[in-house]
């Protein structure tokens, strides 16, 4: 759930390791990824399933985290699925995942007004450009009717999205980088506060809105951070490239909204928050480690440590060998540092979609350990891919406690 109109992230930057979360959590996830694809299905038709992304299901997962089940009704049993197998499950239904799919059809429906705006690909054909606006409209006006229904004014988010196009146009060297997250920040803000009053939580709504807030703020980071190489070799516009913000300054700021948004789920008062804390005070750490290509805070010099040697550029460190994707390296190939590497197209809107329904329908999303992404071209981490343990062993104890006392390891 990226709210940057410039550079969605497609699957969401927050993909959790299936070995660090168990079966239990690992189950509750995928009830909640599954519960966001059926609301967009259901409400919506089979088309905008499209839209379905990791970080768009944290609302779902929030929102439940904050209720009392003793009632029933968060869940259901759906039928067989080709993504799980053919297999049943259990997945989550009912107004988080419902105000999830909100959001996730308004963002969606900004992006593509986006990629229109820029006539990428086919889409400086007119024909094309309009059916993309209709689709765009279409997706705009569902996002805003199920958001509405479950009580969540989406016009916080078209505003954010309309504010984001201004501030980029006047944003230049010397900008404080923060100054151009602002309306992102203020979206995410709005959704997850949404879930405290979902989930008839109050007294959430304030501390839950500050993690949303340092959300958006990482989430814009991140995609700027993965795409500032994409972007000059385009010549496209990116946050950190047209401020003037340094890699080191990025990271100090993308560590201090981890810190912050482990200080807020301390302040929400959670039924279950085992899944929400894992998510968020874990994976997230684990995001800023893959988008800077290193495993250590950003504070401080050592093994990882993200530098910029003057009158050259470098990309980010990885800790790996290089040319071994299955290890965060390089997977196309050749010596990072040696040059610039080969990068995959990106594929227009229209190609990215007939991907997108081809990954699903052949199941390569949940049970590939690897797959293209159908717009960015990247490769990305199947569902139940393998992984890197190296830190399963500092998240044990969101297995087998219920405090948040962990945060801080």
């Amino acid at each position: 759930m990226s709210f940057t109109p410039r550079g969605v992230v497609v699957f969401g930057m927050v993909r959790p390791c299936r070995h660090r979360l168990g079966e239990s959590l690992k189950t509750q996830w995928m009830a909640h990824l599954c519960g966001l694809c059926l609301a967009l299905r259901g409400d919506h038709g089979q088309f905008a399933r499209v839209v379905t992304n990791y970080d768009g299901l944290l609302l779902s997962v929030l929102t439940e985290a904050q209720v009392e089940r003793e009632g029933g009704g968060w869940r259901r049993t759906a039928g067989p699925c080709p993504l799980r197998g053919m297999r049943t499950a259990s997945v989550a239904q009912g107004e988080g995942a419902r105000l999830a799919a909100a959001v996730s059809l308004v963002l969606a429906s900004a992006k593509v007004r986006d990629h229109v705006a820029d006539g990428d690909g086919l889409l400086a054909r007119k024909p094309v450009a309009l059916a993309a606006r209709r689709v765009a409209g279409s997706w705009g006006s569902a996002g805003a009717r199920t958001g509405s229904a479950v009580g969540f004014d989406a016009a916080v988010l078209v505003d954010a999205v309309e504010r984001q196009f201004g501030v980029e146009a006047l944003a230049g060297p010397g900008t404080p980088i923060l100054t151009v997250t602002e309306p992102t920040e203020t979206a995410t803000a709005a959704a997850f506060a949404h879930t405290a009053i979902l989930a008839g939580r109050p007294g959430n709504a304030v501390p839950l809105a500050e993690a949303g807030r340092l959300f958006g703020r990482l989430a814009h980071l991140l995609d700027a951070v993965e795409d500032r190489e994409a972007d000059a070799a385009a010549g496209a516009w990116n946050p950190l490239t047209a401020t003037g913000t340094p890699l080191t300054e990025a990271r100090r700021l993308a560590d201090d909204a981890l810190h912050g948004i482990r200080l807020a789920l301390r302040e929400t008062s959670f039924t279950d928050g085992k899944l929400a804390h894992l998510l968020l005070a874990h994976e997230l750490g684990r995001s800023v480690d893959r988008a800077f290509g290193t495993q250590s805070c950003g504070h401080g010099s050592g093994p990882g440590h993200l530098s910029e040697p003057q009158g050259a550029f470098r990309p980010p460190q990885t800790p790996y060998l290089p040319g071994d994707p299955r290890h965060g390296g390089n997977p196309y190939g050749g010596n990072p540092y040696g040059g610039e590497p080969p990068r995959p197209d990106k594929r227009g809107f229209w190609a990215g979609c007939a991907a997108a329904l081809g990954l699903c329908c052949t199941c390569k999303v949940c049970c590939a350990d690897e797959f293209e992404g159908p717009w960015s071209g990247r490769r990305r981490e199947g569902c139940r891919s393998s992984c890197d343990c190296s830190c399963c062993d500092a998240c044990e104890c969101c297995e087998c406690c219920e405090c948040l006392s962990c945060c801080d390891c």
